[in-house]
């Protein structure tokens, strides 16, 4: 009997391994994922979120592959196996991305180009998929287990990966050189006041007096740009509320990680396939009102949700935060007026401007410098006085 050396890729040399086998090439492949499913499901589900069972998972595929087949050869090299290997973990060459925590956004510009932020900035790497086909696959097996659709039909998705990450992706024609893929990944370091003012998001006293308005239960809006850590301020903020008050928050996505004994989290549902079963986040303000809340923290206010916020605040419940996209704290508060006018509720500008300065206390606005750095740029105290006047 012909006898073969076989070697797994994980001992082999970095140049080309001989597999013995008797069919094609995708074919082998199929029997190793035939193989994985079948017998090593509990290590594949654990290599998707911890790097020592993923270093494992890429040896047990190499030895896989060679034991497959009984005459005749292909060659794959290492990067292949691996390659083999991150495919079955389901996200194809951006798998490491998704397990290294320097990154907190992916993005995939079409198959040829990715790129990542890390420590705020963007930086392009080597990465590549083998073809439009093997990325178009990611997205149908991502948003297939979501539960969601993305087509010709219906080009384009969001969703939560079960991580937490944020996705969203968009297909030709209207990503032109597409498919696009934005991975905003799910930071879970907690940040302490102490880190932040160690990492000069804010100083020293700056950071006691937010604190300080926190515990007075002031209504803090906290402003800025995608990226700039508006979260992760209002998480470290957070420490401030009394253990002994019942909290509630809303968002999009899950990324709010309070420290706190009574918190209660609910979160946004997308439409359906056929558009039926959303919830919102204005459905979930109004919500959020009948259970005795102590403080409602909105993790953005992006919508018509604004208005419920507005009629919370404006009923007593004191001591909210919410996150607002702005370019500075004066825009911040402009924007939350347009975004309570949205909701139709026929009250007039100057009333709405006037209700939003009688309860928004503090806005905060962080900004993000050329080299990524994140810090508190203003601070501005409202003066509840008629509509005209001027922050201070």
């Amino acid at each position: 009997m012909d006898e073969r050396e076989t070697m797994p890729a994980a001992d082999a040399s970095p140049g080309s391994i001989a597999y013995p086998r008797t069919r094609a090439a995708p074919e082998l492949l199929r029997e190793v994922q035939d193989r994985v499913l079948r017998s090593h499901q509990p290590l594949l589900e654990q290599a998707r979120g911890d790097e020592r069972a993923r270093e494992q998972f890429y040896r047990l595929v190499g030895t896989l592959i060679a034991e497959s087949g009984a005459a005749g050869e292909v060659d794959l090299d290492r990067r292949e196996v691996r390659a083999a290997a991150q495919n079955l973990l389901g996200f194809g060459p951006i798998t490491d991305l998704l397990a290294d925590d320097s990154v907190t956004e992916i993005m995939v510009n079409g198959p040829h180009r990715i790129w990542v932020e890390r420590s705020g900035r963007l930086e392009e790497t080597e990465l590549v998929f083998a073809d439009p086909e093997q990325l178009m696959n990611l997205l149908e097996r991502v948003f297939g287990d979501l539960g969601r659709r993305i087509d010709l039909a219906h080009p384009w998705a969001d969703g939560r990966l079960p991580d937490g990450s944020r996705v969203h992706a968009v297909l030709p024609p209207l990503a032109v050189d597409g498919p696009y893929l934005t991975i905003r990944k799910f930071s879970r370091e907690m940040f302490e006041l102490e880190e932040l003012i160690r990492r000069d998001t804010l100083n020293r006293r700056v950071a006691q007096s937010l604190v300080s308005a926190v515990g007075r239960r002031e209504n803090l809006l906290i402003s800025g740009a995608a990226g700039t850590g508006k979260t992760t301020l209002m998480n470290a903020l957070s420490r401030g509320i009394s253990a002994g008050e019942r909290v509630v928050t809303i968002e999009d996505s899950t990324e709010l990680q309070l420290q706190h004994p009574h918190w209660l989290r609910m979160e946004t549902r997308l439409p359906n396939p056929d558009g039926g079963g959303e919830v919102t986040m204005r459905d979930l303000v109004r919500n959020a009102l009948r259970m005795r809340p102590d403080r409602i923290i909105v993790g953005e206010v992006r919508g018509k949700e604004a208005f419920e916020l507005l009629v919370a605040l404006t009923t007593g419940h004191a001591g909210a935060m919410a996150t607002i996209h702005a370019s500075g704290a004066g825009q911040a508060l402009t924007r939350m007026m347009h975004l309570i006018q949205m909701a139709d509720s026929g009250i007039p500008f100057d009333a709405v401007a006037e209700q939003v300065h009688d309860v928004i206390d503090l806005v905060v606005h962080l900004v993000r410098d050329d080299q990524g750095n994140r810090r508190v740029g203003e601070i501005r105290r409202i003066d509840p006085e008629p509509p005209g006047r001027r922050l201070r």
